[in-house]
Order: C-alpha cells, then sequence, then structure tokens
C-alpha cells in the first residue's frame, strides 16, 4: 500500500514485474514512479549473498571464489510495470495513467516474461485494466488516449489469464457504487482487497451521482468485500482491506462501516416516506451519531454533501 497524497494505491512487485492498482493523482506521478523504482530494486532485484566457491558449485562450470562475489551477487535487472488497474475513472484512482503507463511494458506477443521483457518496442506500455464504463468516462474526459484504459471487462468479474506474482488476481464489477464503473480488486494469495472509493476509512462514502453512483451502489460493494474476506480470528486479522483514503483495515472494520452506511440509508429512506423535504431531513441530522468519526462541515465531501446524495440516489424520479 503507497498512501499516494491522501490517497492509496496498491502495488504488486516481483519475478513477473509490477501491477498497480490506481495511478493515484497527476501531480504525483513522479513520485510514484520512484516509489516503484525502489520497491523494485528492494524486492525483485535483491542480491542473494553467494554460498558456494570452488569448482563444486552446483550449476556453475569452472572455478569460484570470493574475488568474483561481486559479479555473481549483482543485482537481476528490475523487471518493469506491466499492468495498471483502474478502480474507477476519479482523478484520484486513475489521473497519473497519462505519465506512469507510458513507462511500462506490455508485449502482447508470444512467450512469457523474460521474452516480452526482451522485445519492448518504442509504442509499447502497460496494459491499463478497467471496466469499460470506466474507459467511457476517460476518454470522455480526457483527451489523451494516452491515459486511457487499454484492456476493460463488461461483466460482473474479471481475471488475469494467469498467475501474476505467484498469485490469483481478480476484479469485481460494482455498478452503481462511488460511479458505475467501479472494481474492486483481489489479490487471492496475499488476502488483500484494494476497495478504491467505495470504501474510506476517513469520510462517509463518496458518491458521485453524475457517473452513475448511489447509495445502495456502495452497500453491495461493501456486502461484496465482506463476502470475499475472511478474518483470522474472531472478525480480527486475515483478509487485508486498503482503502480508497485512510488506514489498513480488515473486515471488521468494513462491517461496522457498512452497518453505519445501512443505518443512514435506512433513516434516510424512513424521512422520505414521511413526505420530508430535503431540508427537514438535514435538520433532523441523521447522520448525529456518526458525525465525530466521519462527519465534516468543510473540504471535499461534506456531511451535507453526503446526505444530498444519499437523498437523491433514494428519491424517485
Amino acid at each position: 500500500m503507497l498512501v499516494v497524497d491522501g490517497y492509496n494505491v496498491a502495488v504488486s512487485v516481483g519475478p513477473d514485474g509490477v501491477m498497480l492498482v490506481d495511478t493515484g493523482p497527476a501531480h504525483m506521478s513522479e513520485k510514484v514512479l520512484a516509489a516503484i523504482q525502489e520497491l523494485s530494486i528492494r524486492i525483485a532485484a535483491s542480491p542473494a549473498p553467494a554460498q558456494c566457491a570452488g569448482t563444486t558449485c552446483p550449476g556453475f562450470a569452472g572455478w569460484t571464489s570470493p574475488a568474483i562475489h561481486a559479479v555473481m551477487n549483482s543485482p537481476a535487472p528490475v523487471f518493469p510495470l506491466r499492468y495498471i488497474v483502474n478502480t474507477s475513472s476519479s482523478p484520484d484512482r486513475a489521473g497519473g495513467n497519462e505519465k506512469i503507463a507510458p513507462t511500462g511494458i506490455f508485449h502482447r506477443g508470444g512467450g512469457g516474461a523474460a521474452s516480452s521483457f526482451a522485445n519492448r518496442g518504442d509504442d509499447l506500455s502497460a496494459a491499463v485494466i478497467a471496466h469499460e464504463n470506466t474507459l467511457l468516462a476517460i476518454s470522455a474526459a480526457s483527451a489523451s488516449p494516452t491515459s486511457w484504459p487499454t484492456d476493460t471487462y463488461w461483466r460482473d468479474s474479471y481475471r488475469l489469464h494467469q498467475f501474476f506474482n505467484g498469485e490469483a488476481i481478480l476484479m469485481y464489477h460494482i455498478p452503481a457504487a462511488h460511479t458505475d464503473g467501479d472494481s474492486i480488486v483481489f489479490f487471492r494469495g496475499s488476502e488483500v482487497i484494494h476497495a478504491g472509493n467505495i470504501y474510506w476509512t476517513t469520510s462517509y462514502p463518496l458518491i458521485d451521482l453524475e457517473r452513475g453512483g448511489s447509495i445502495q451502489g456502495i452497500i453491495d460493494g461493501l456486502n461484496r468485500i465482506l463476502d470475499l474476506g475472511v478474518a483470522e480470528n474472531m472478525s480480527q486479522g486475515g483478509t487485508w482491506i486498503i482503502p480508497g483514503r485512510g488506514r489498513l483495515a480488515d473486515i471488521a472494520d468494513v462491517a461496522a462501516y457498512r452497518n453505519m452506511v445501512t443505518i443512514i440509508r435506512d433513516r434516510i429512506q424512513a424521512m422520505i416516506g414521511k413526505g420530508m423535504t430535503l431540508e427537514e431531513i438535514k435538520q433532523a441530522r441523521p447522520t448525529l451519531d456518526f458525525d465525530g468519526r466521519y462527519g465534516a462541515t468543510e473540504g471535499e465531501w461534506t456531511t451535507d454533501m453526503f446526505i444530498d446524495a444519499v437523498h437523491a440516489s433514494l428519491s424517485p424520479e
């Protein structure tokens, strides 16, 4: 997990290369690239000490000695960025695509990872995966094709065709949540889920009505995370959840957040059923007992803005 100007992205680094889940805001791209390079050097290209000297070293025809350990132990080449996954079209999720994607390589010819890296062409870049609604939103907002997803899916889920860095990686579309193109990303071997903007530990969930978001979609997404996650003991530990913003969490944290969002939805729905106006609902303060933890009176996403979005997504047209 990398914290990029307050927004969380995920990085998988290993012998198959690098996968980045979300690229963060555009102005942070250089720092994200520097962090990926540092992780690659530390994890994927760390030299191991030689454990043998002499003519009997396995796999070596000839003599070895401490004098040439520096040659034997030199780091392997760092594998480049191969995949980017955008969990939504929001600038905090996909803003760095334009600068970061061209630094990678995804050779679409035959052969394995090693041959792919060896046959790099100037026109190649990392594969950028997203739901097709995310592509439509990004391409409508940006005239630069280098910022667009290159590979999309339209069904309920998508998975890489083979293991990447020793594990299966799956993406699940959550319709009408933060937007209409949200995905959560499940690293099945590591037991890590990147929740994107469906789950923040720092505030009420961000609902982008103009891009197809809704309160029910947020709840559905949180429930999908809870379906996938497994606790280590007594609802604690186990599967780790990377939120779009905030601290690392487990499924107990997600369940508490889901319960809070559901309670607020039901309160506002009941108030709408009684014929209360939006202003009357705000005066009744349906979020009062949660405002100390998640509320805000200023900033990019205030409590009033959250209530507006919930009311709009529940009200009949």
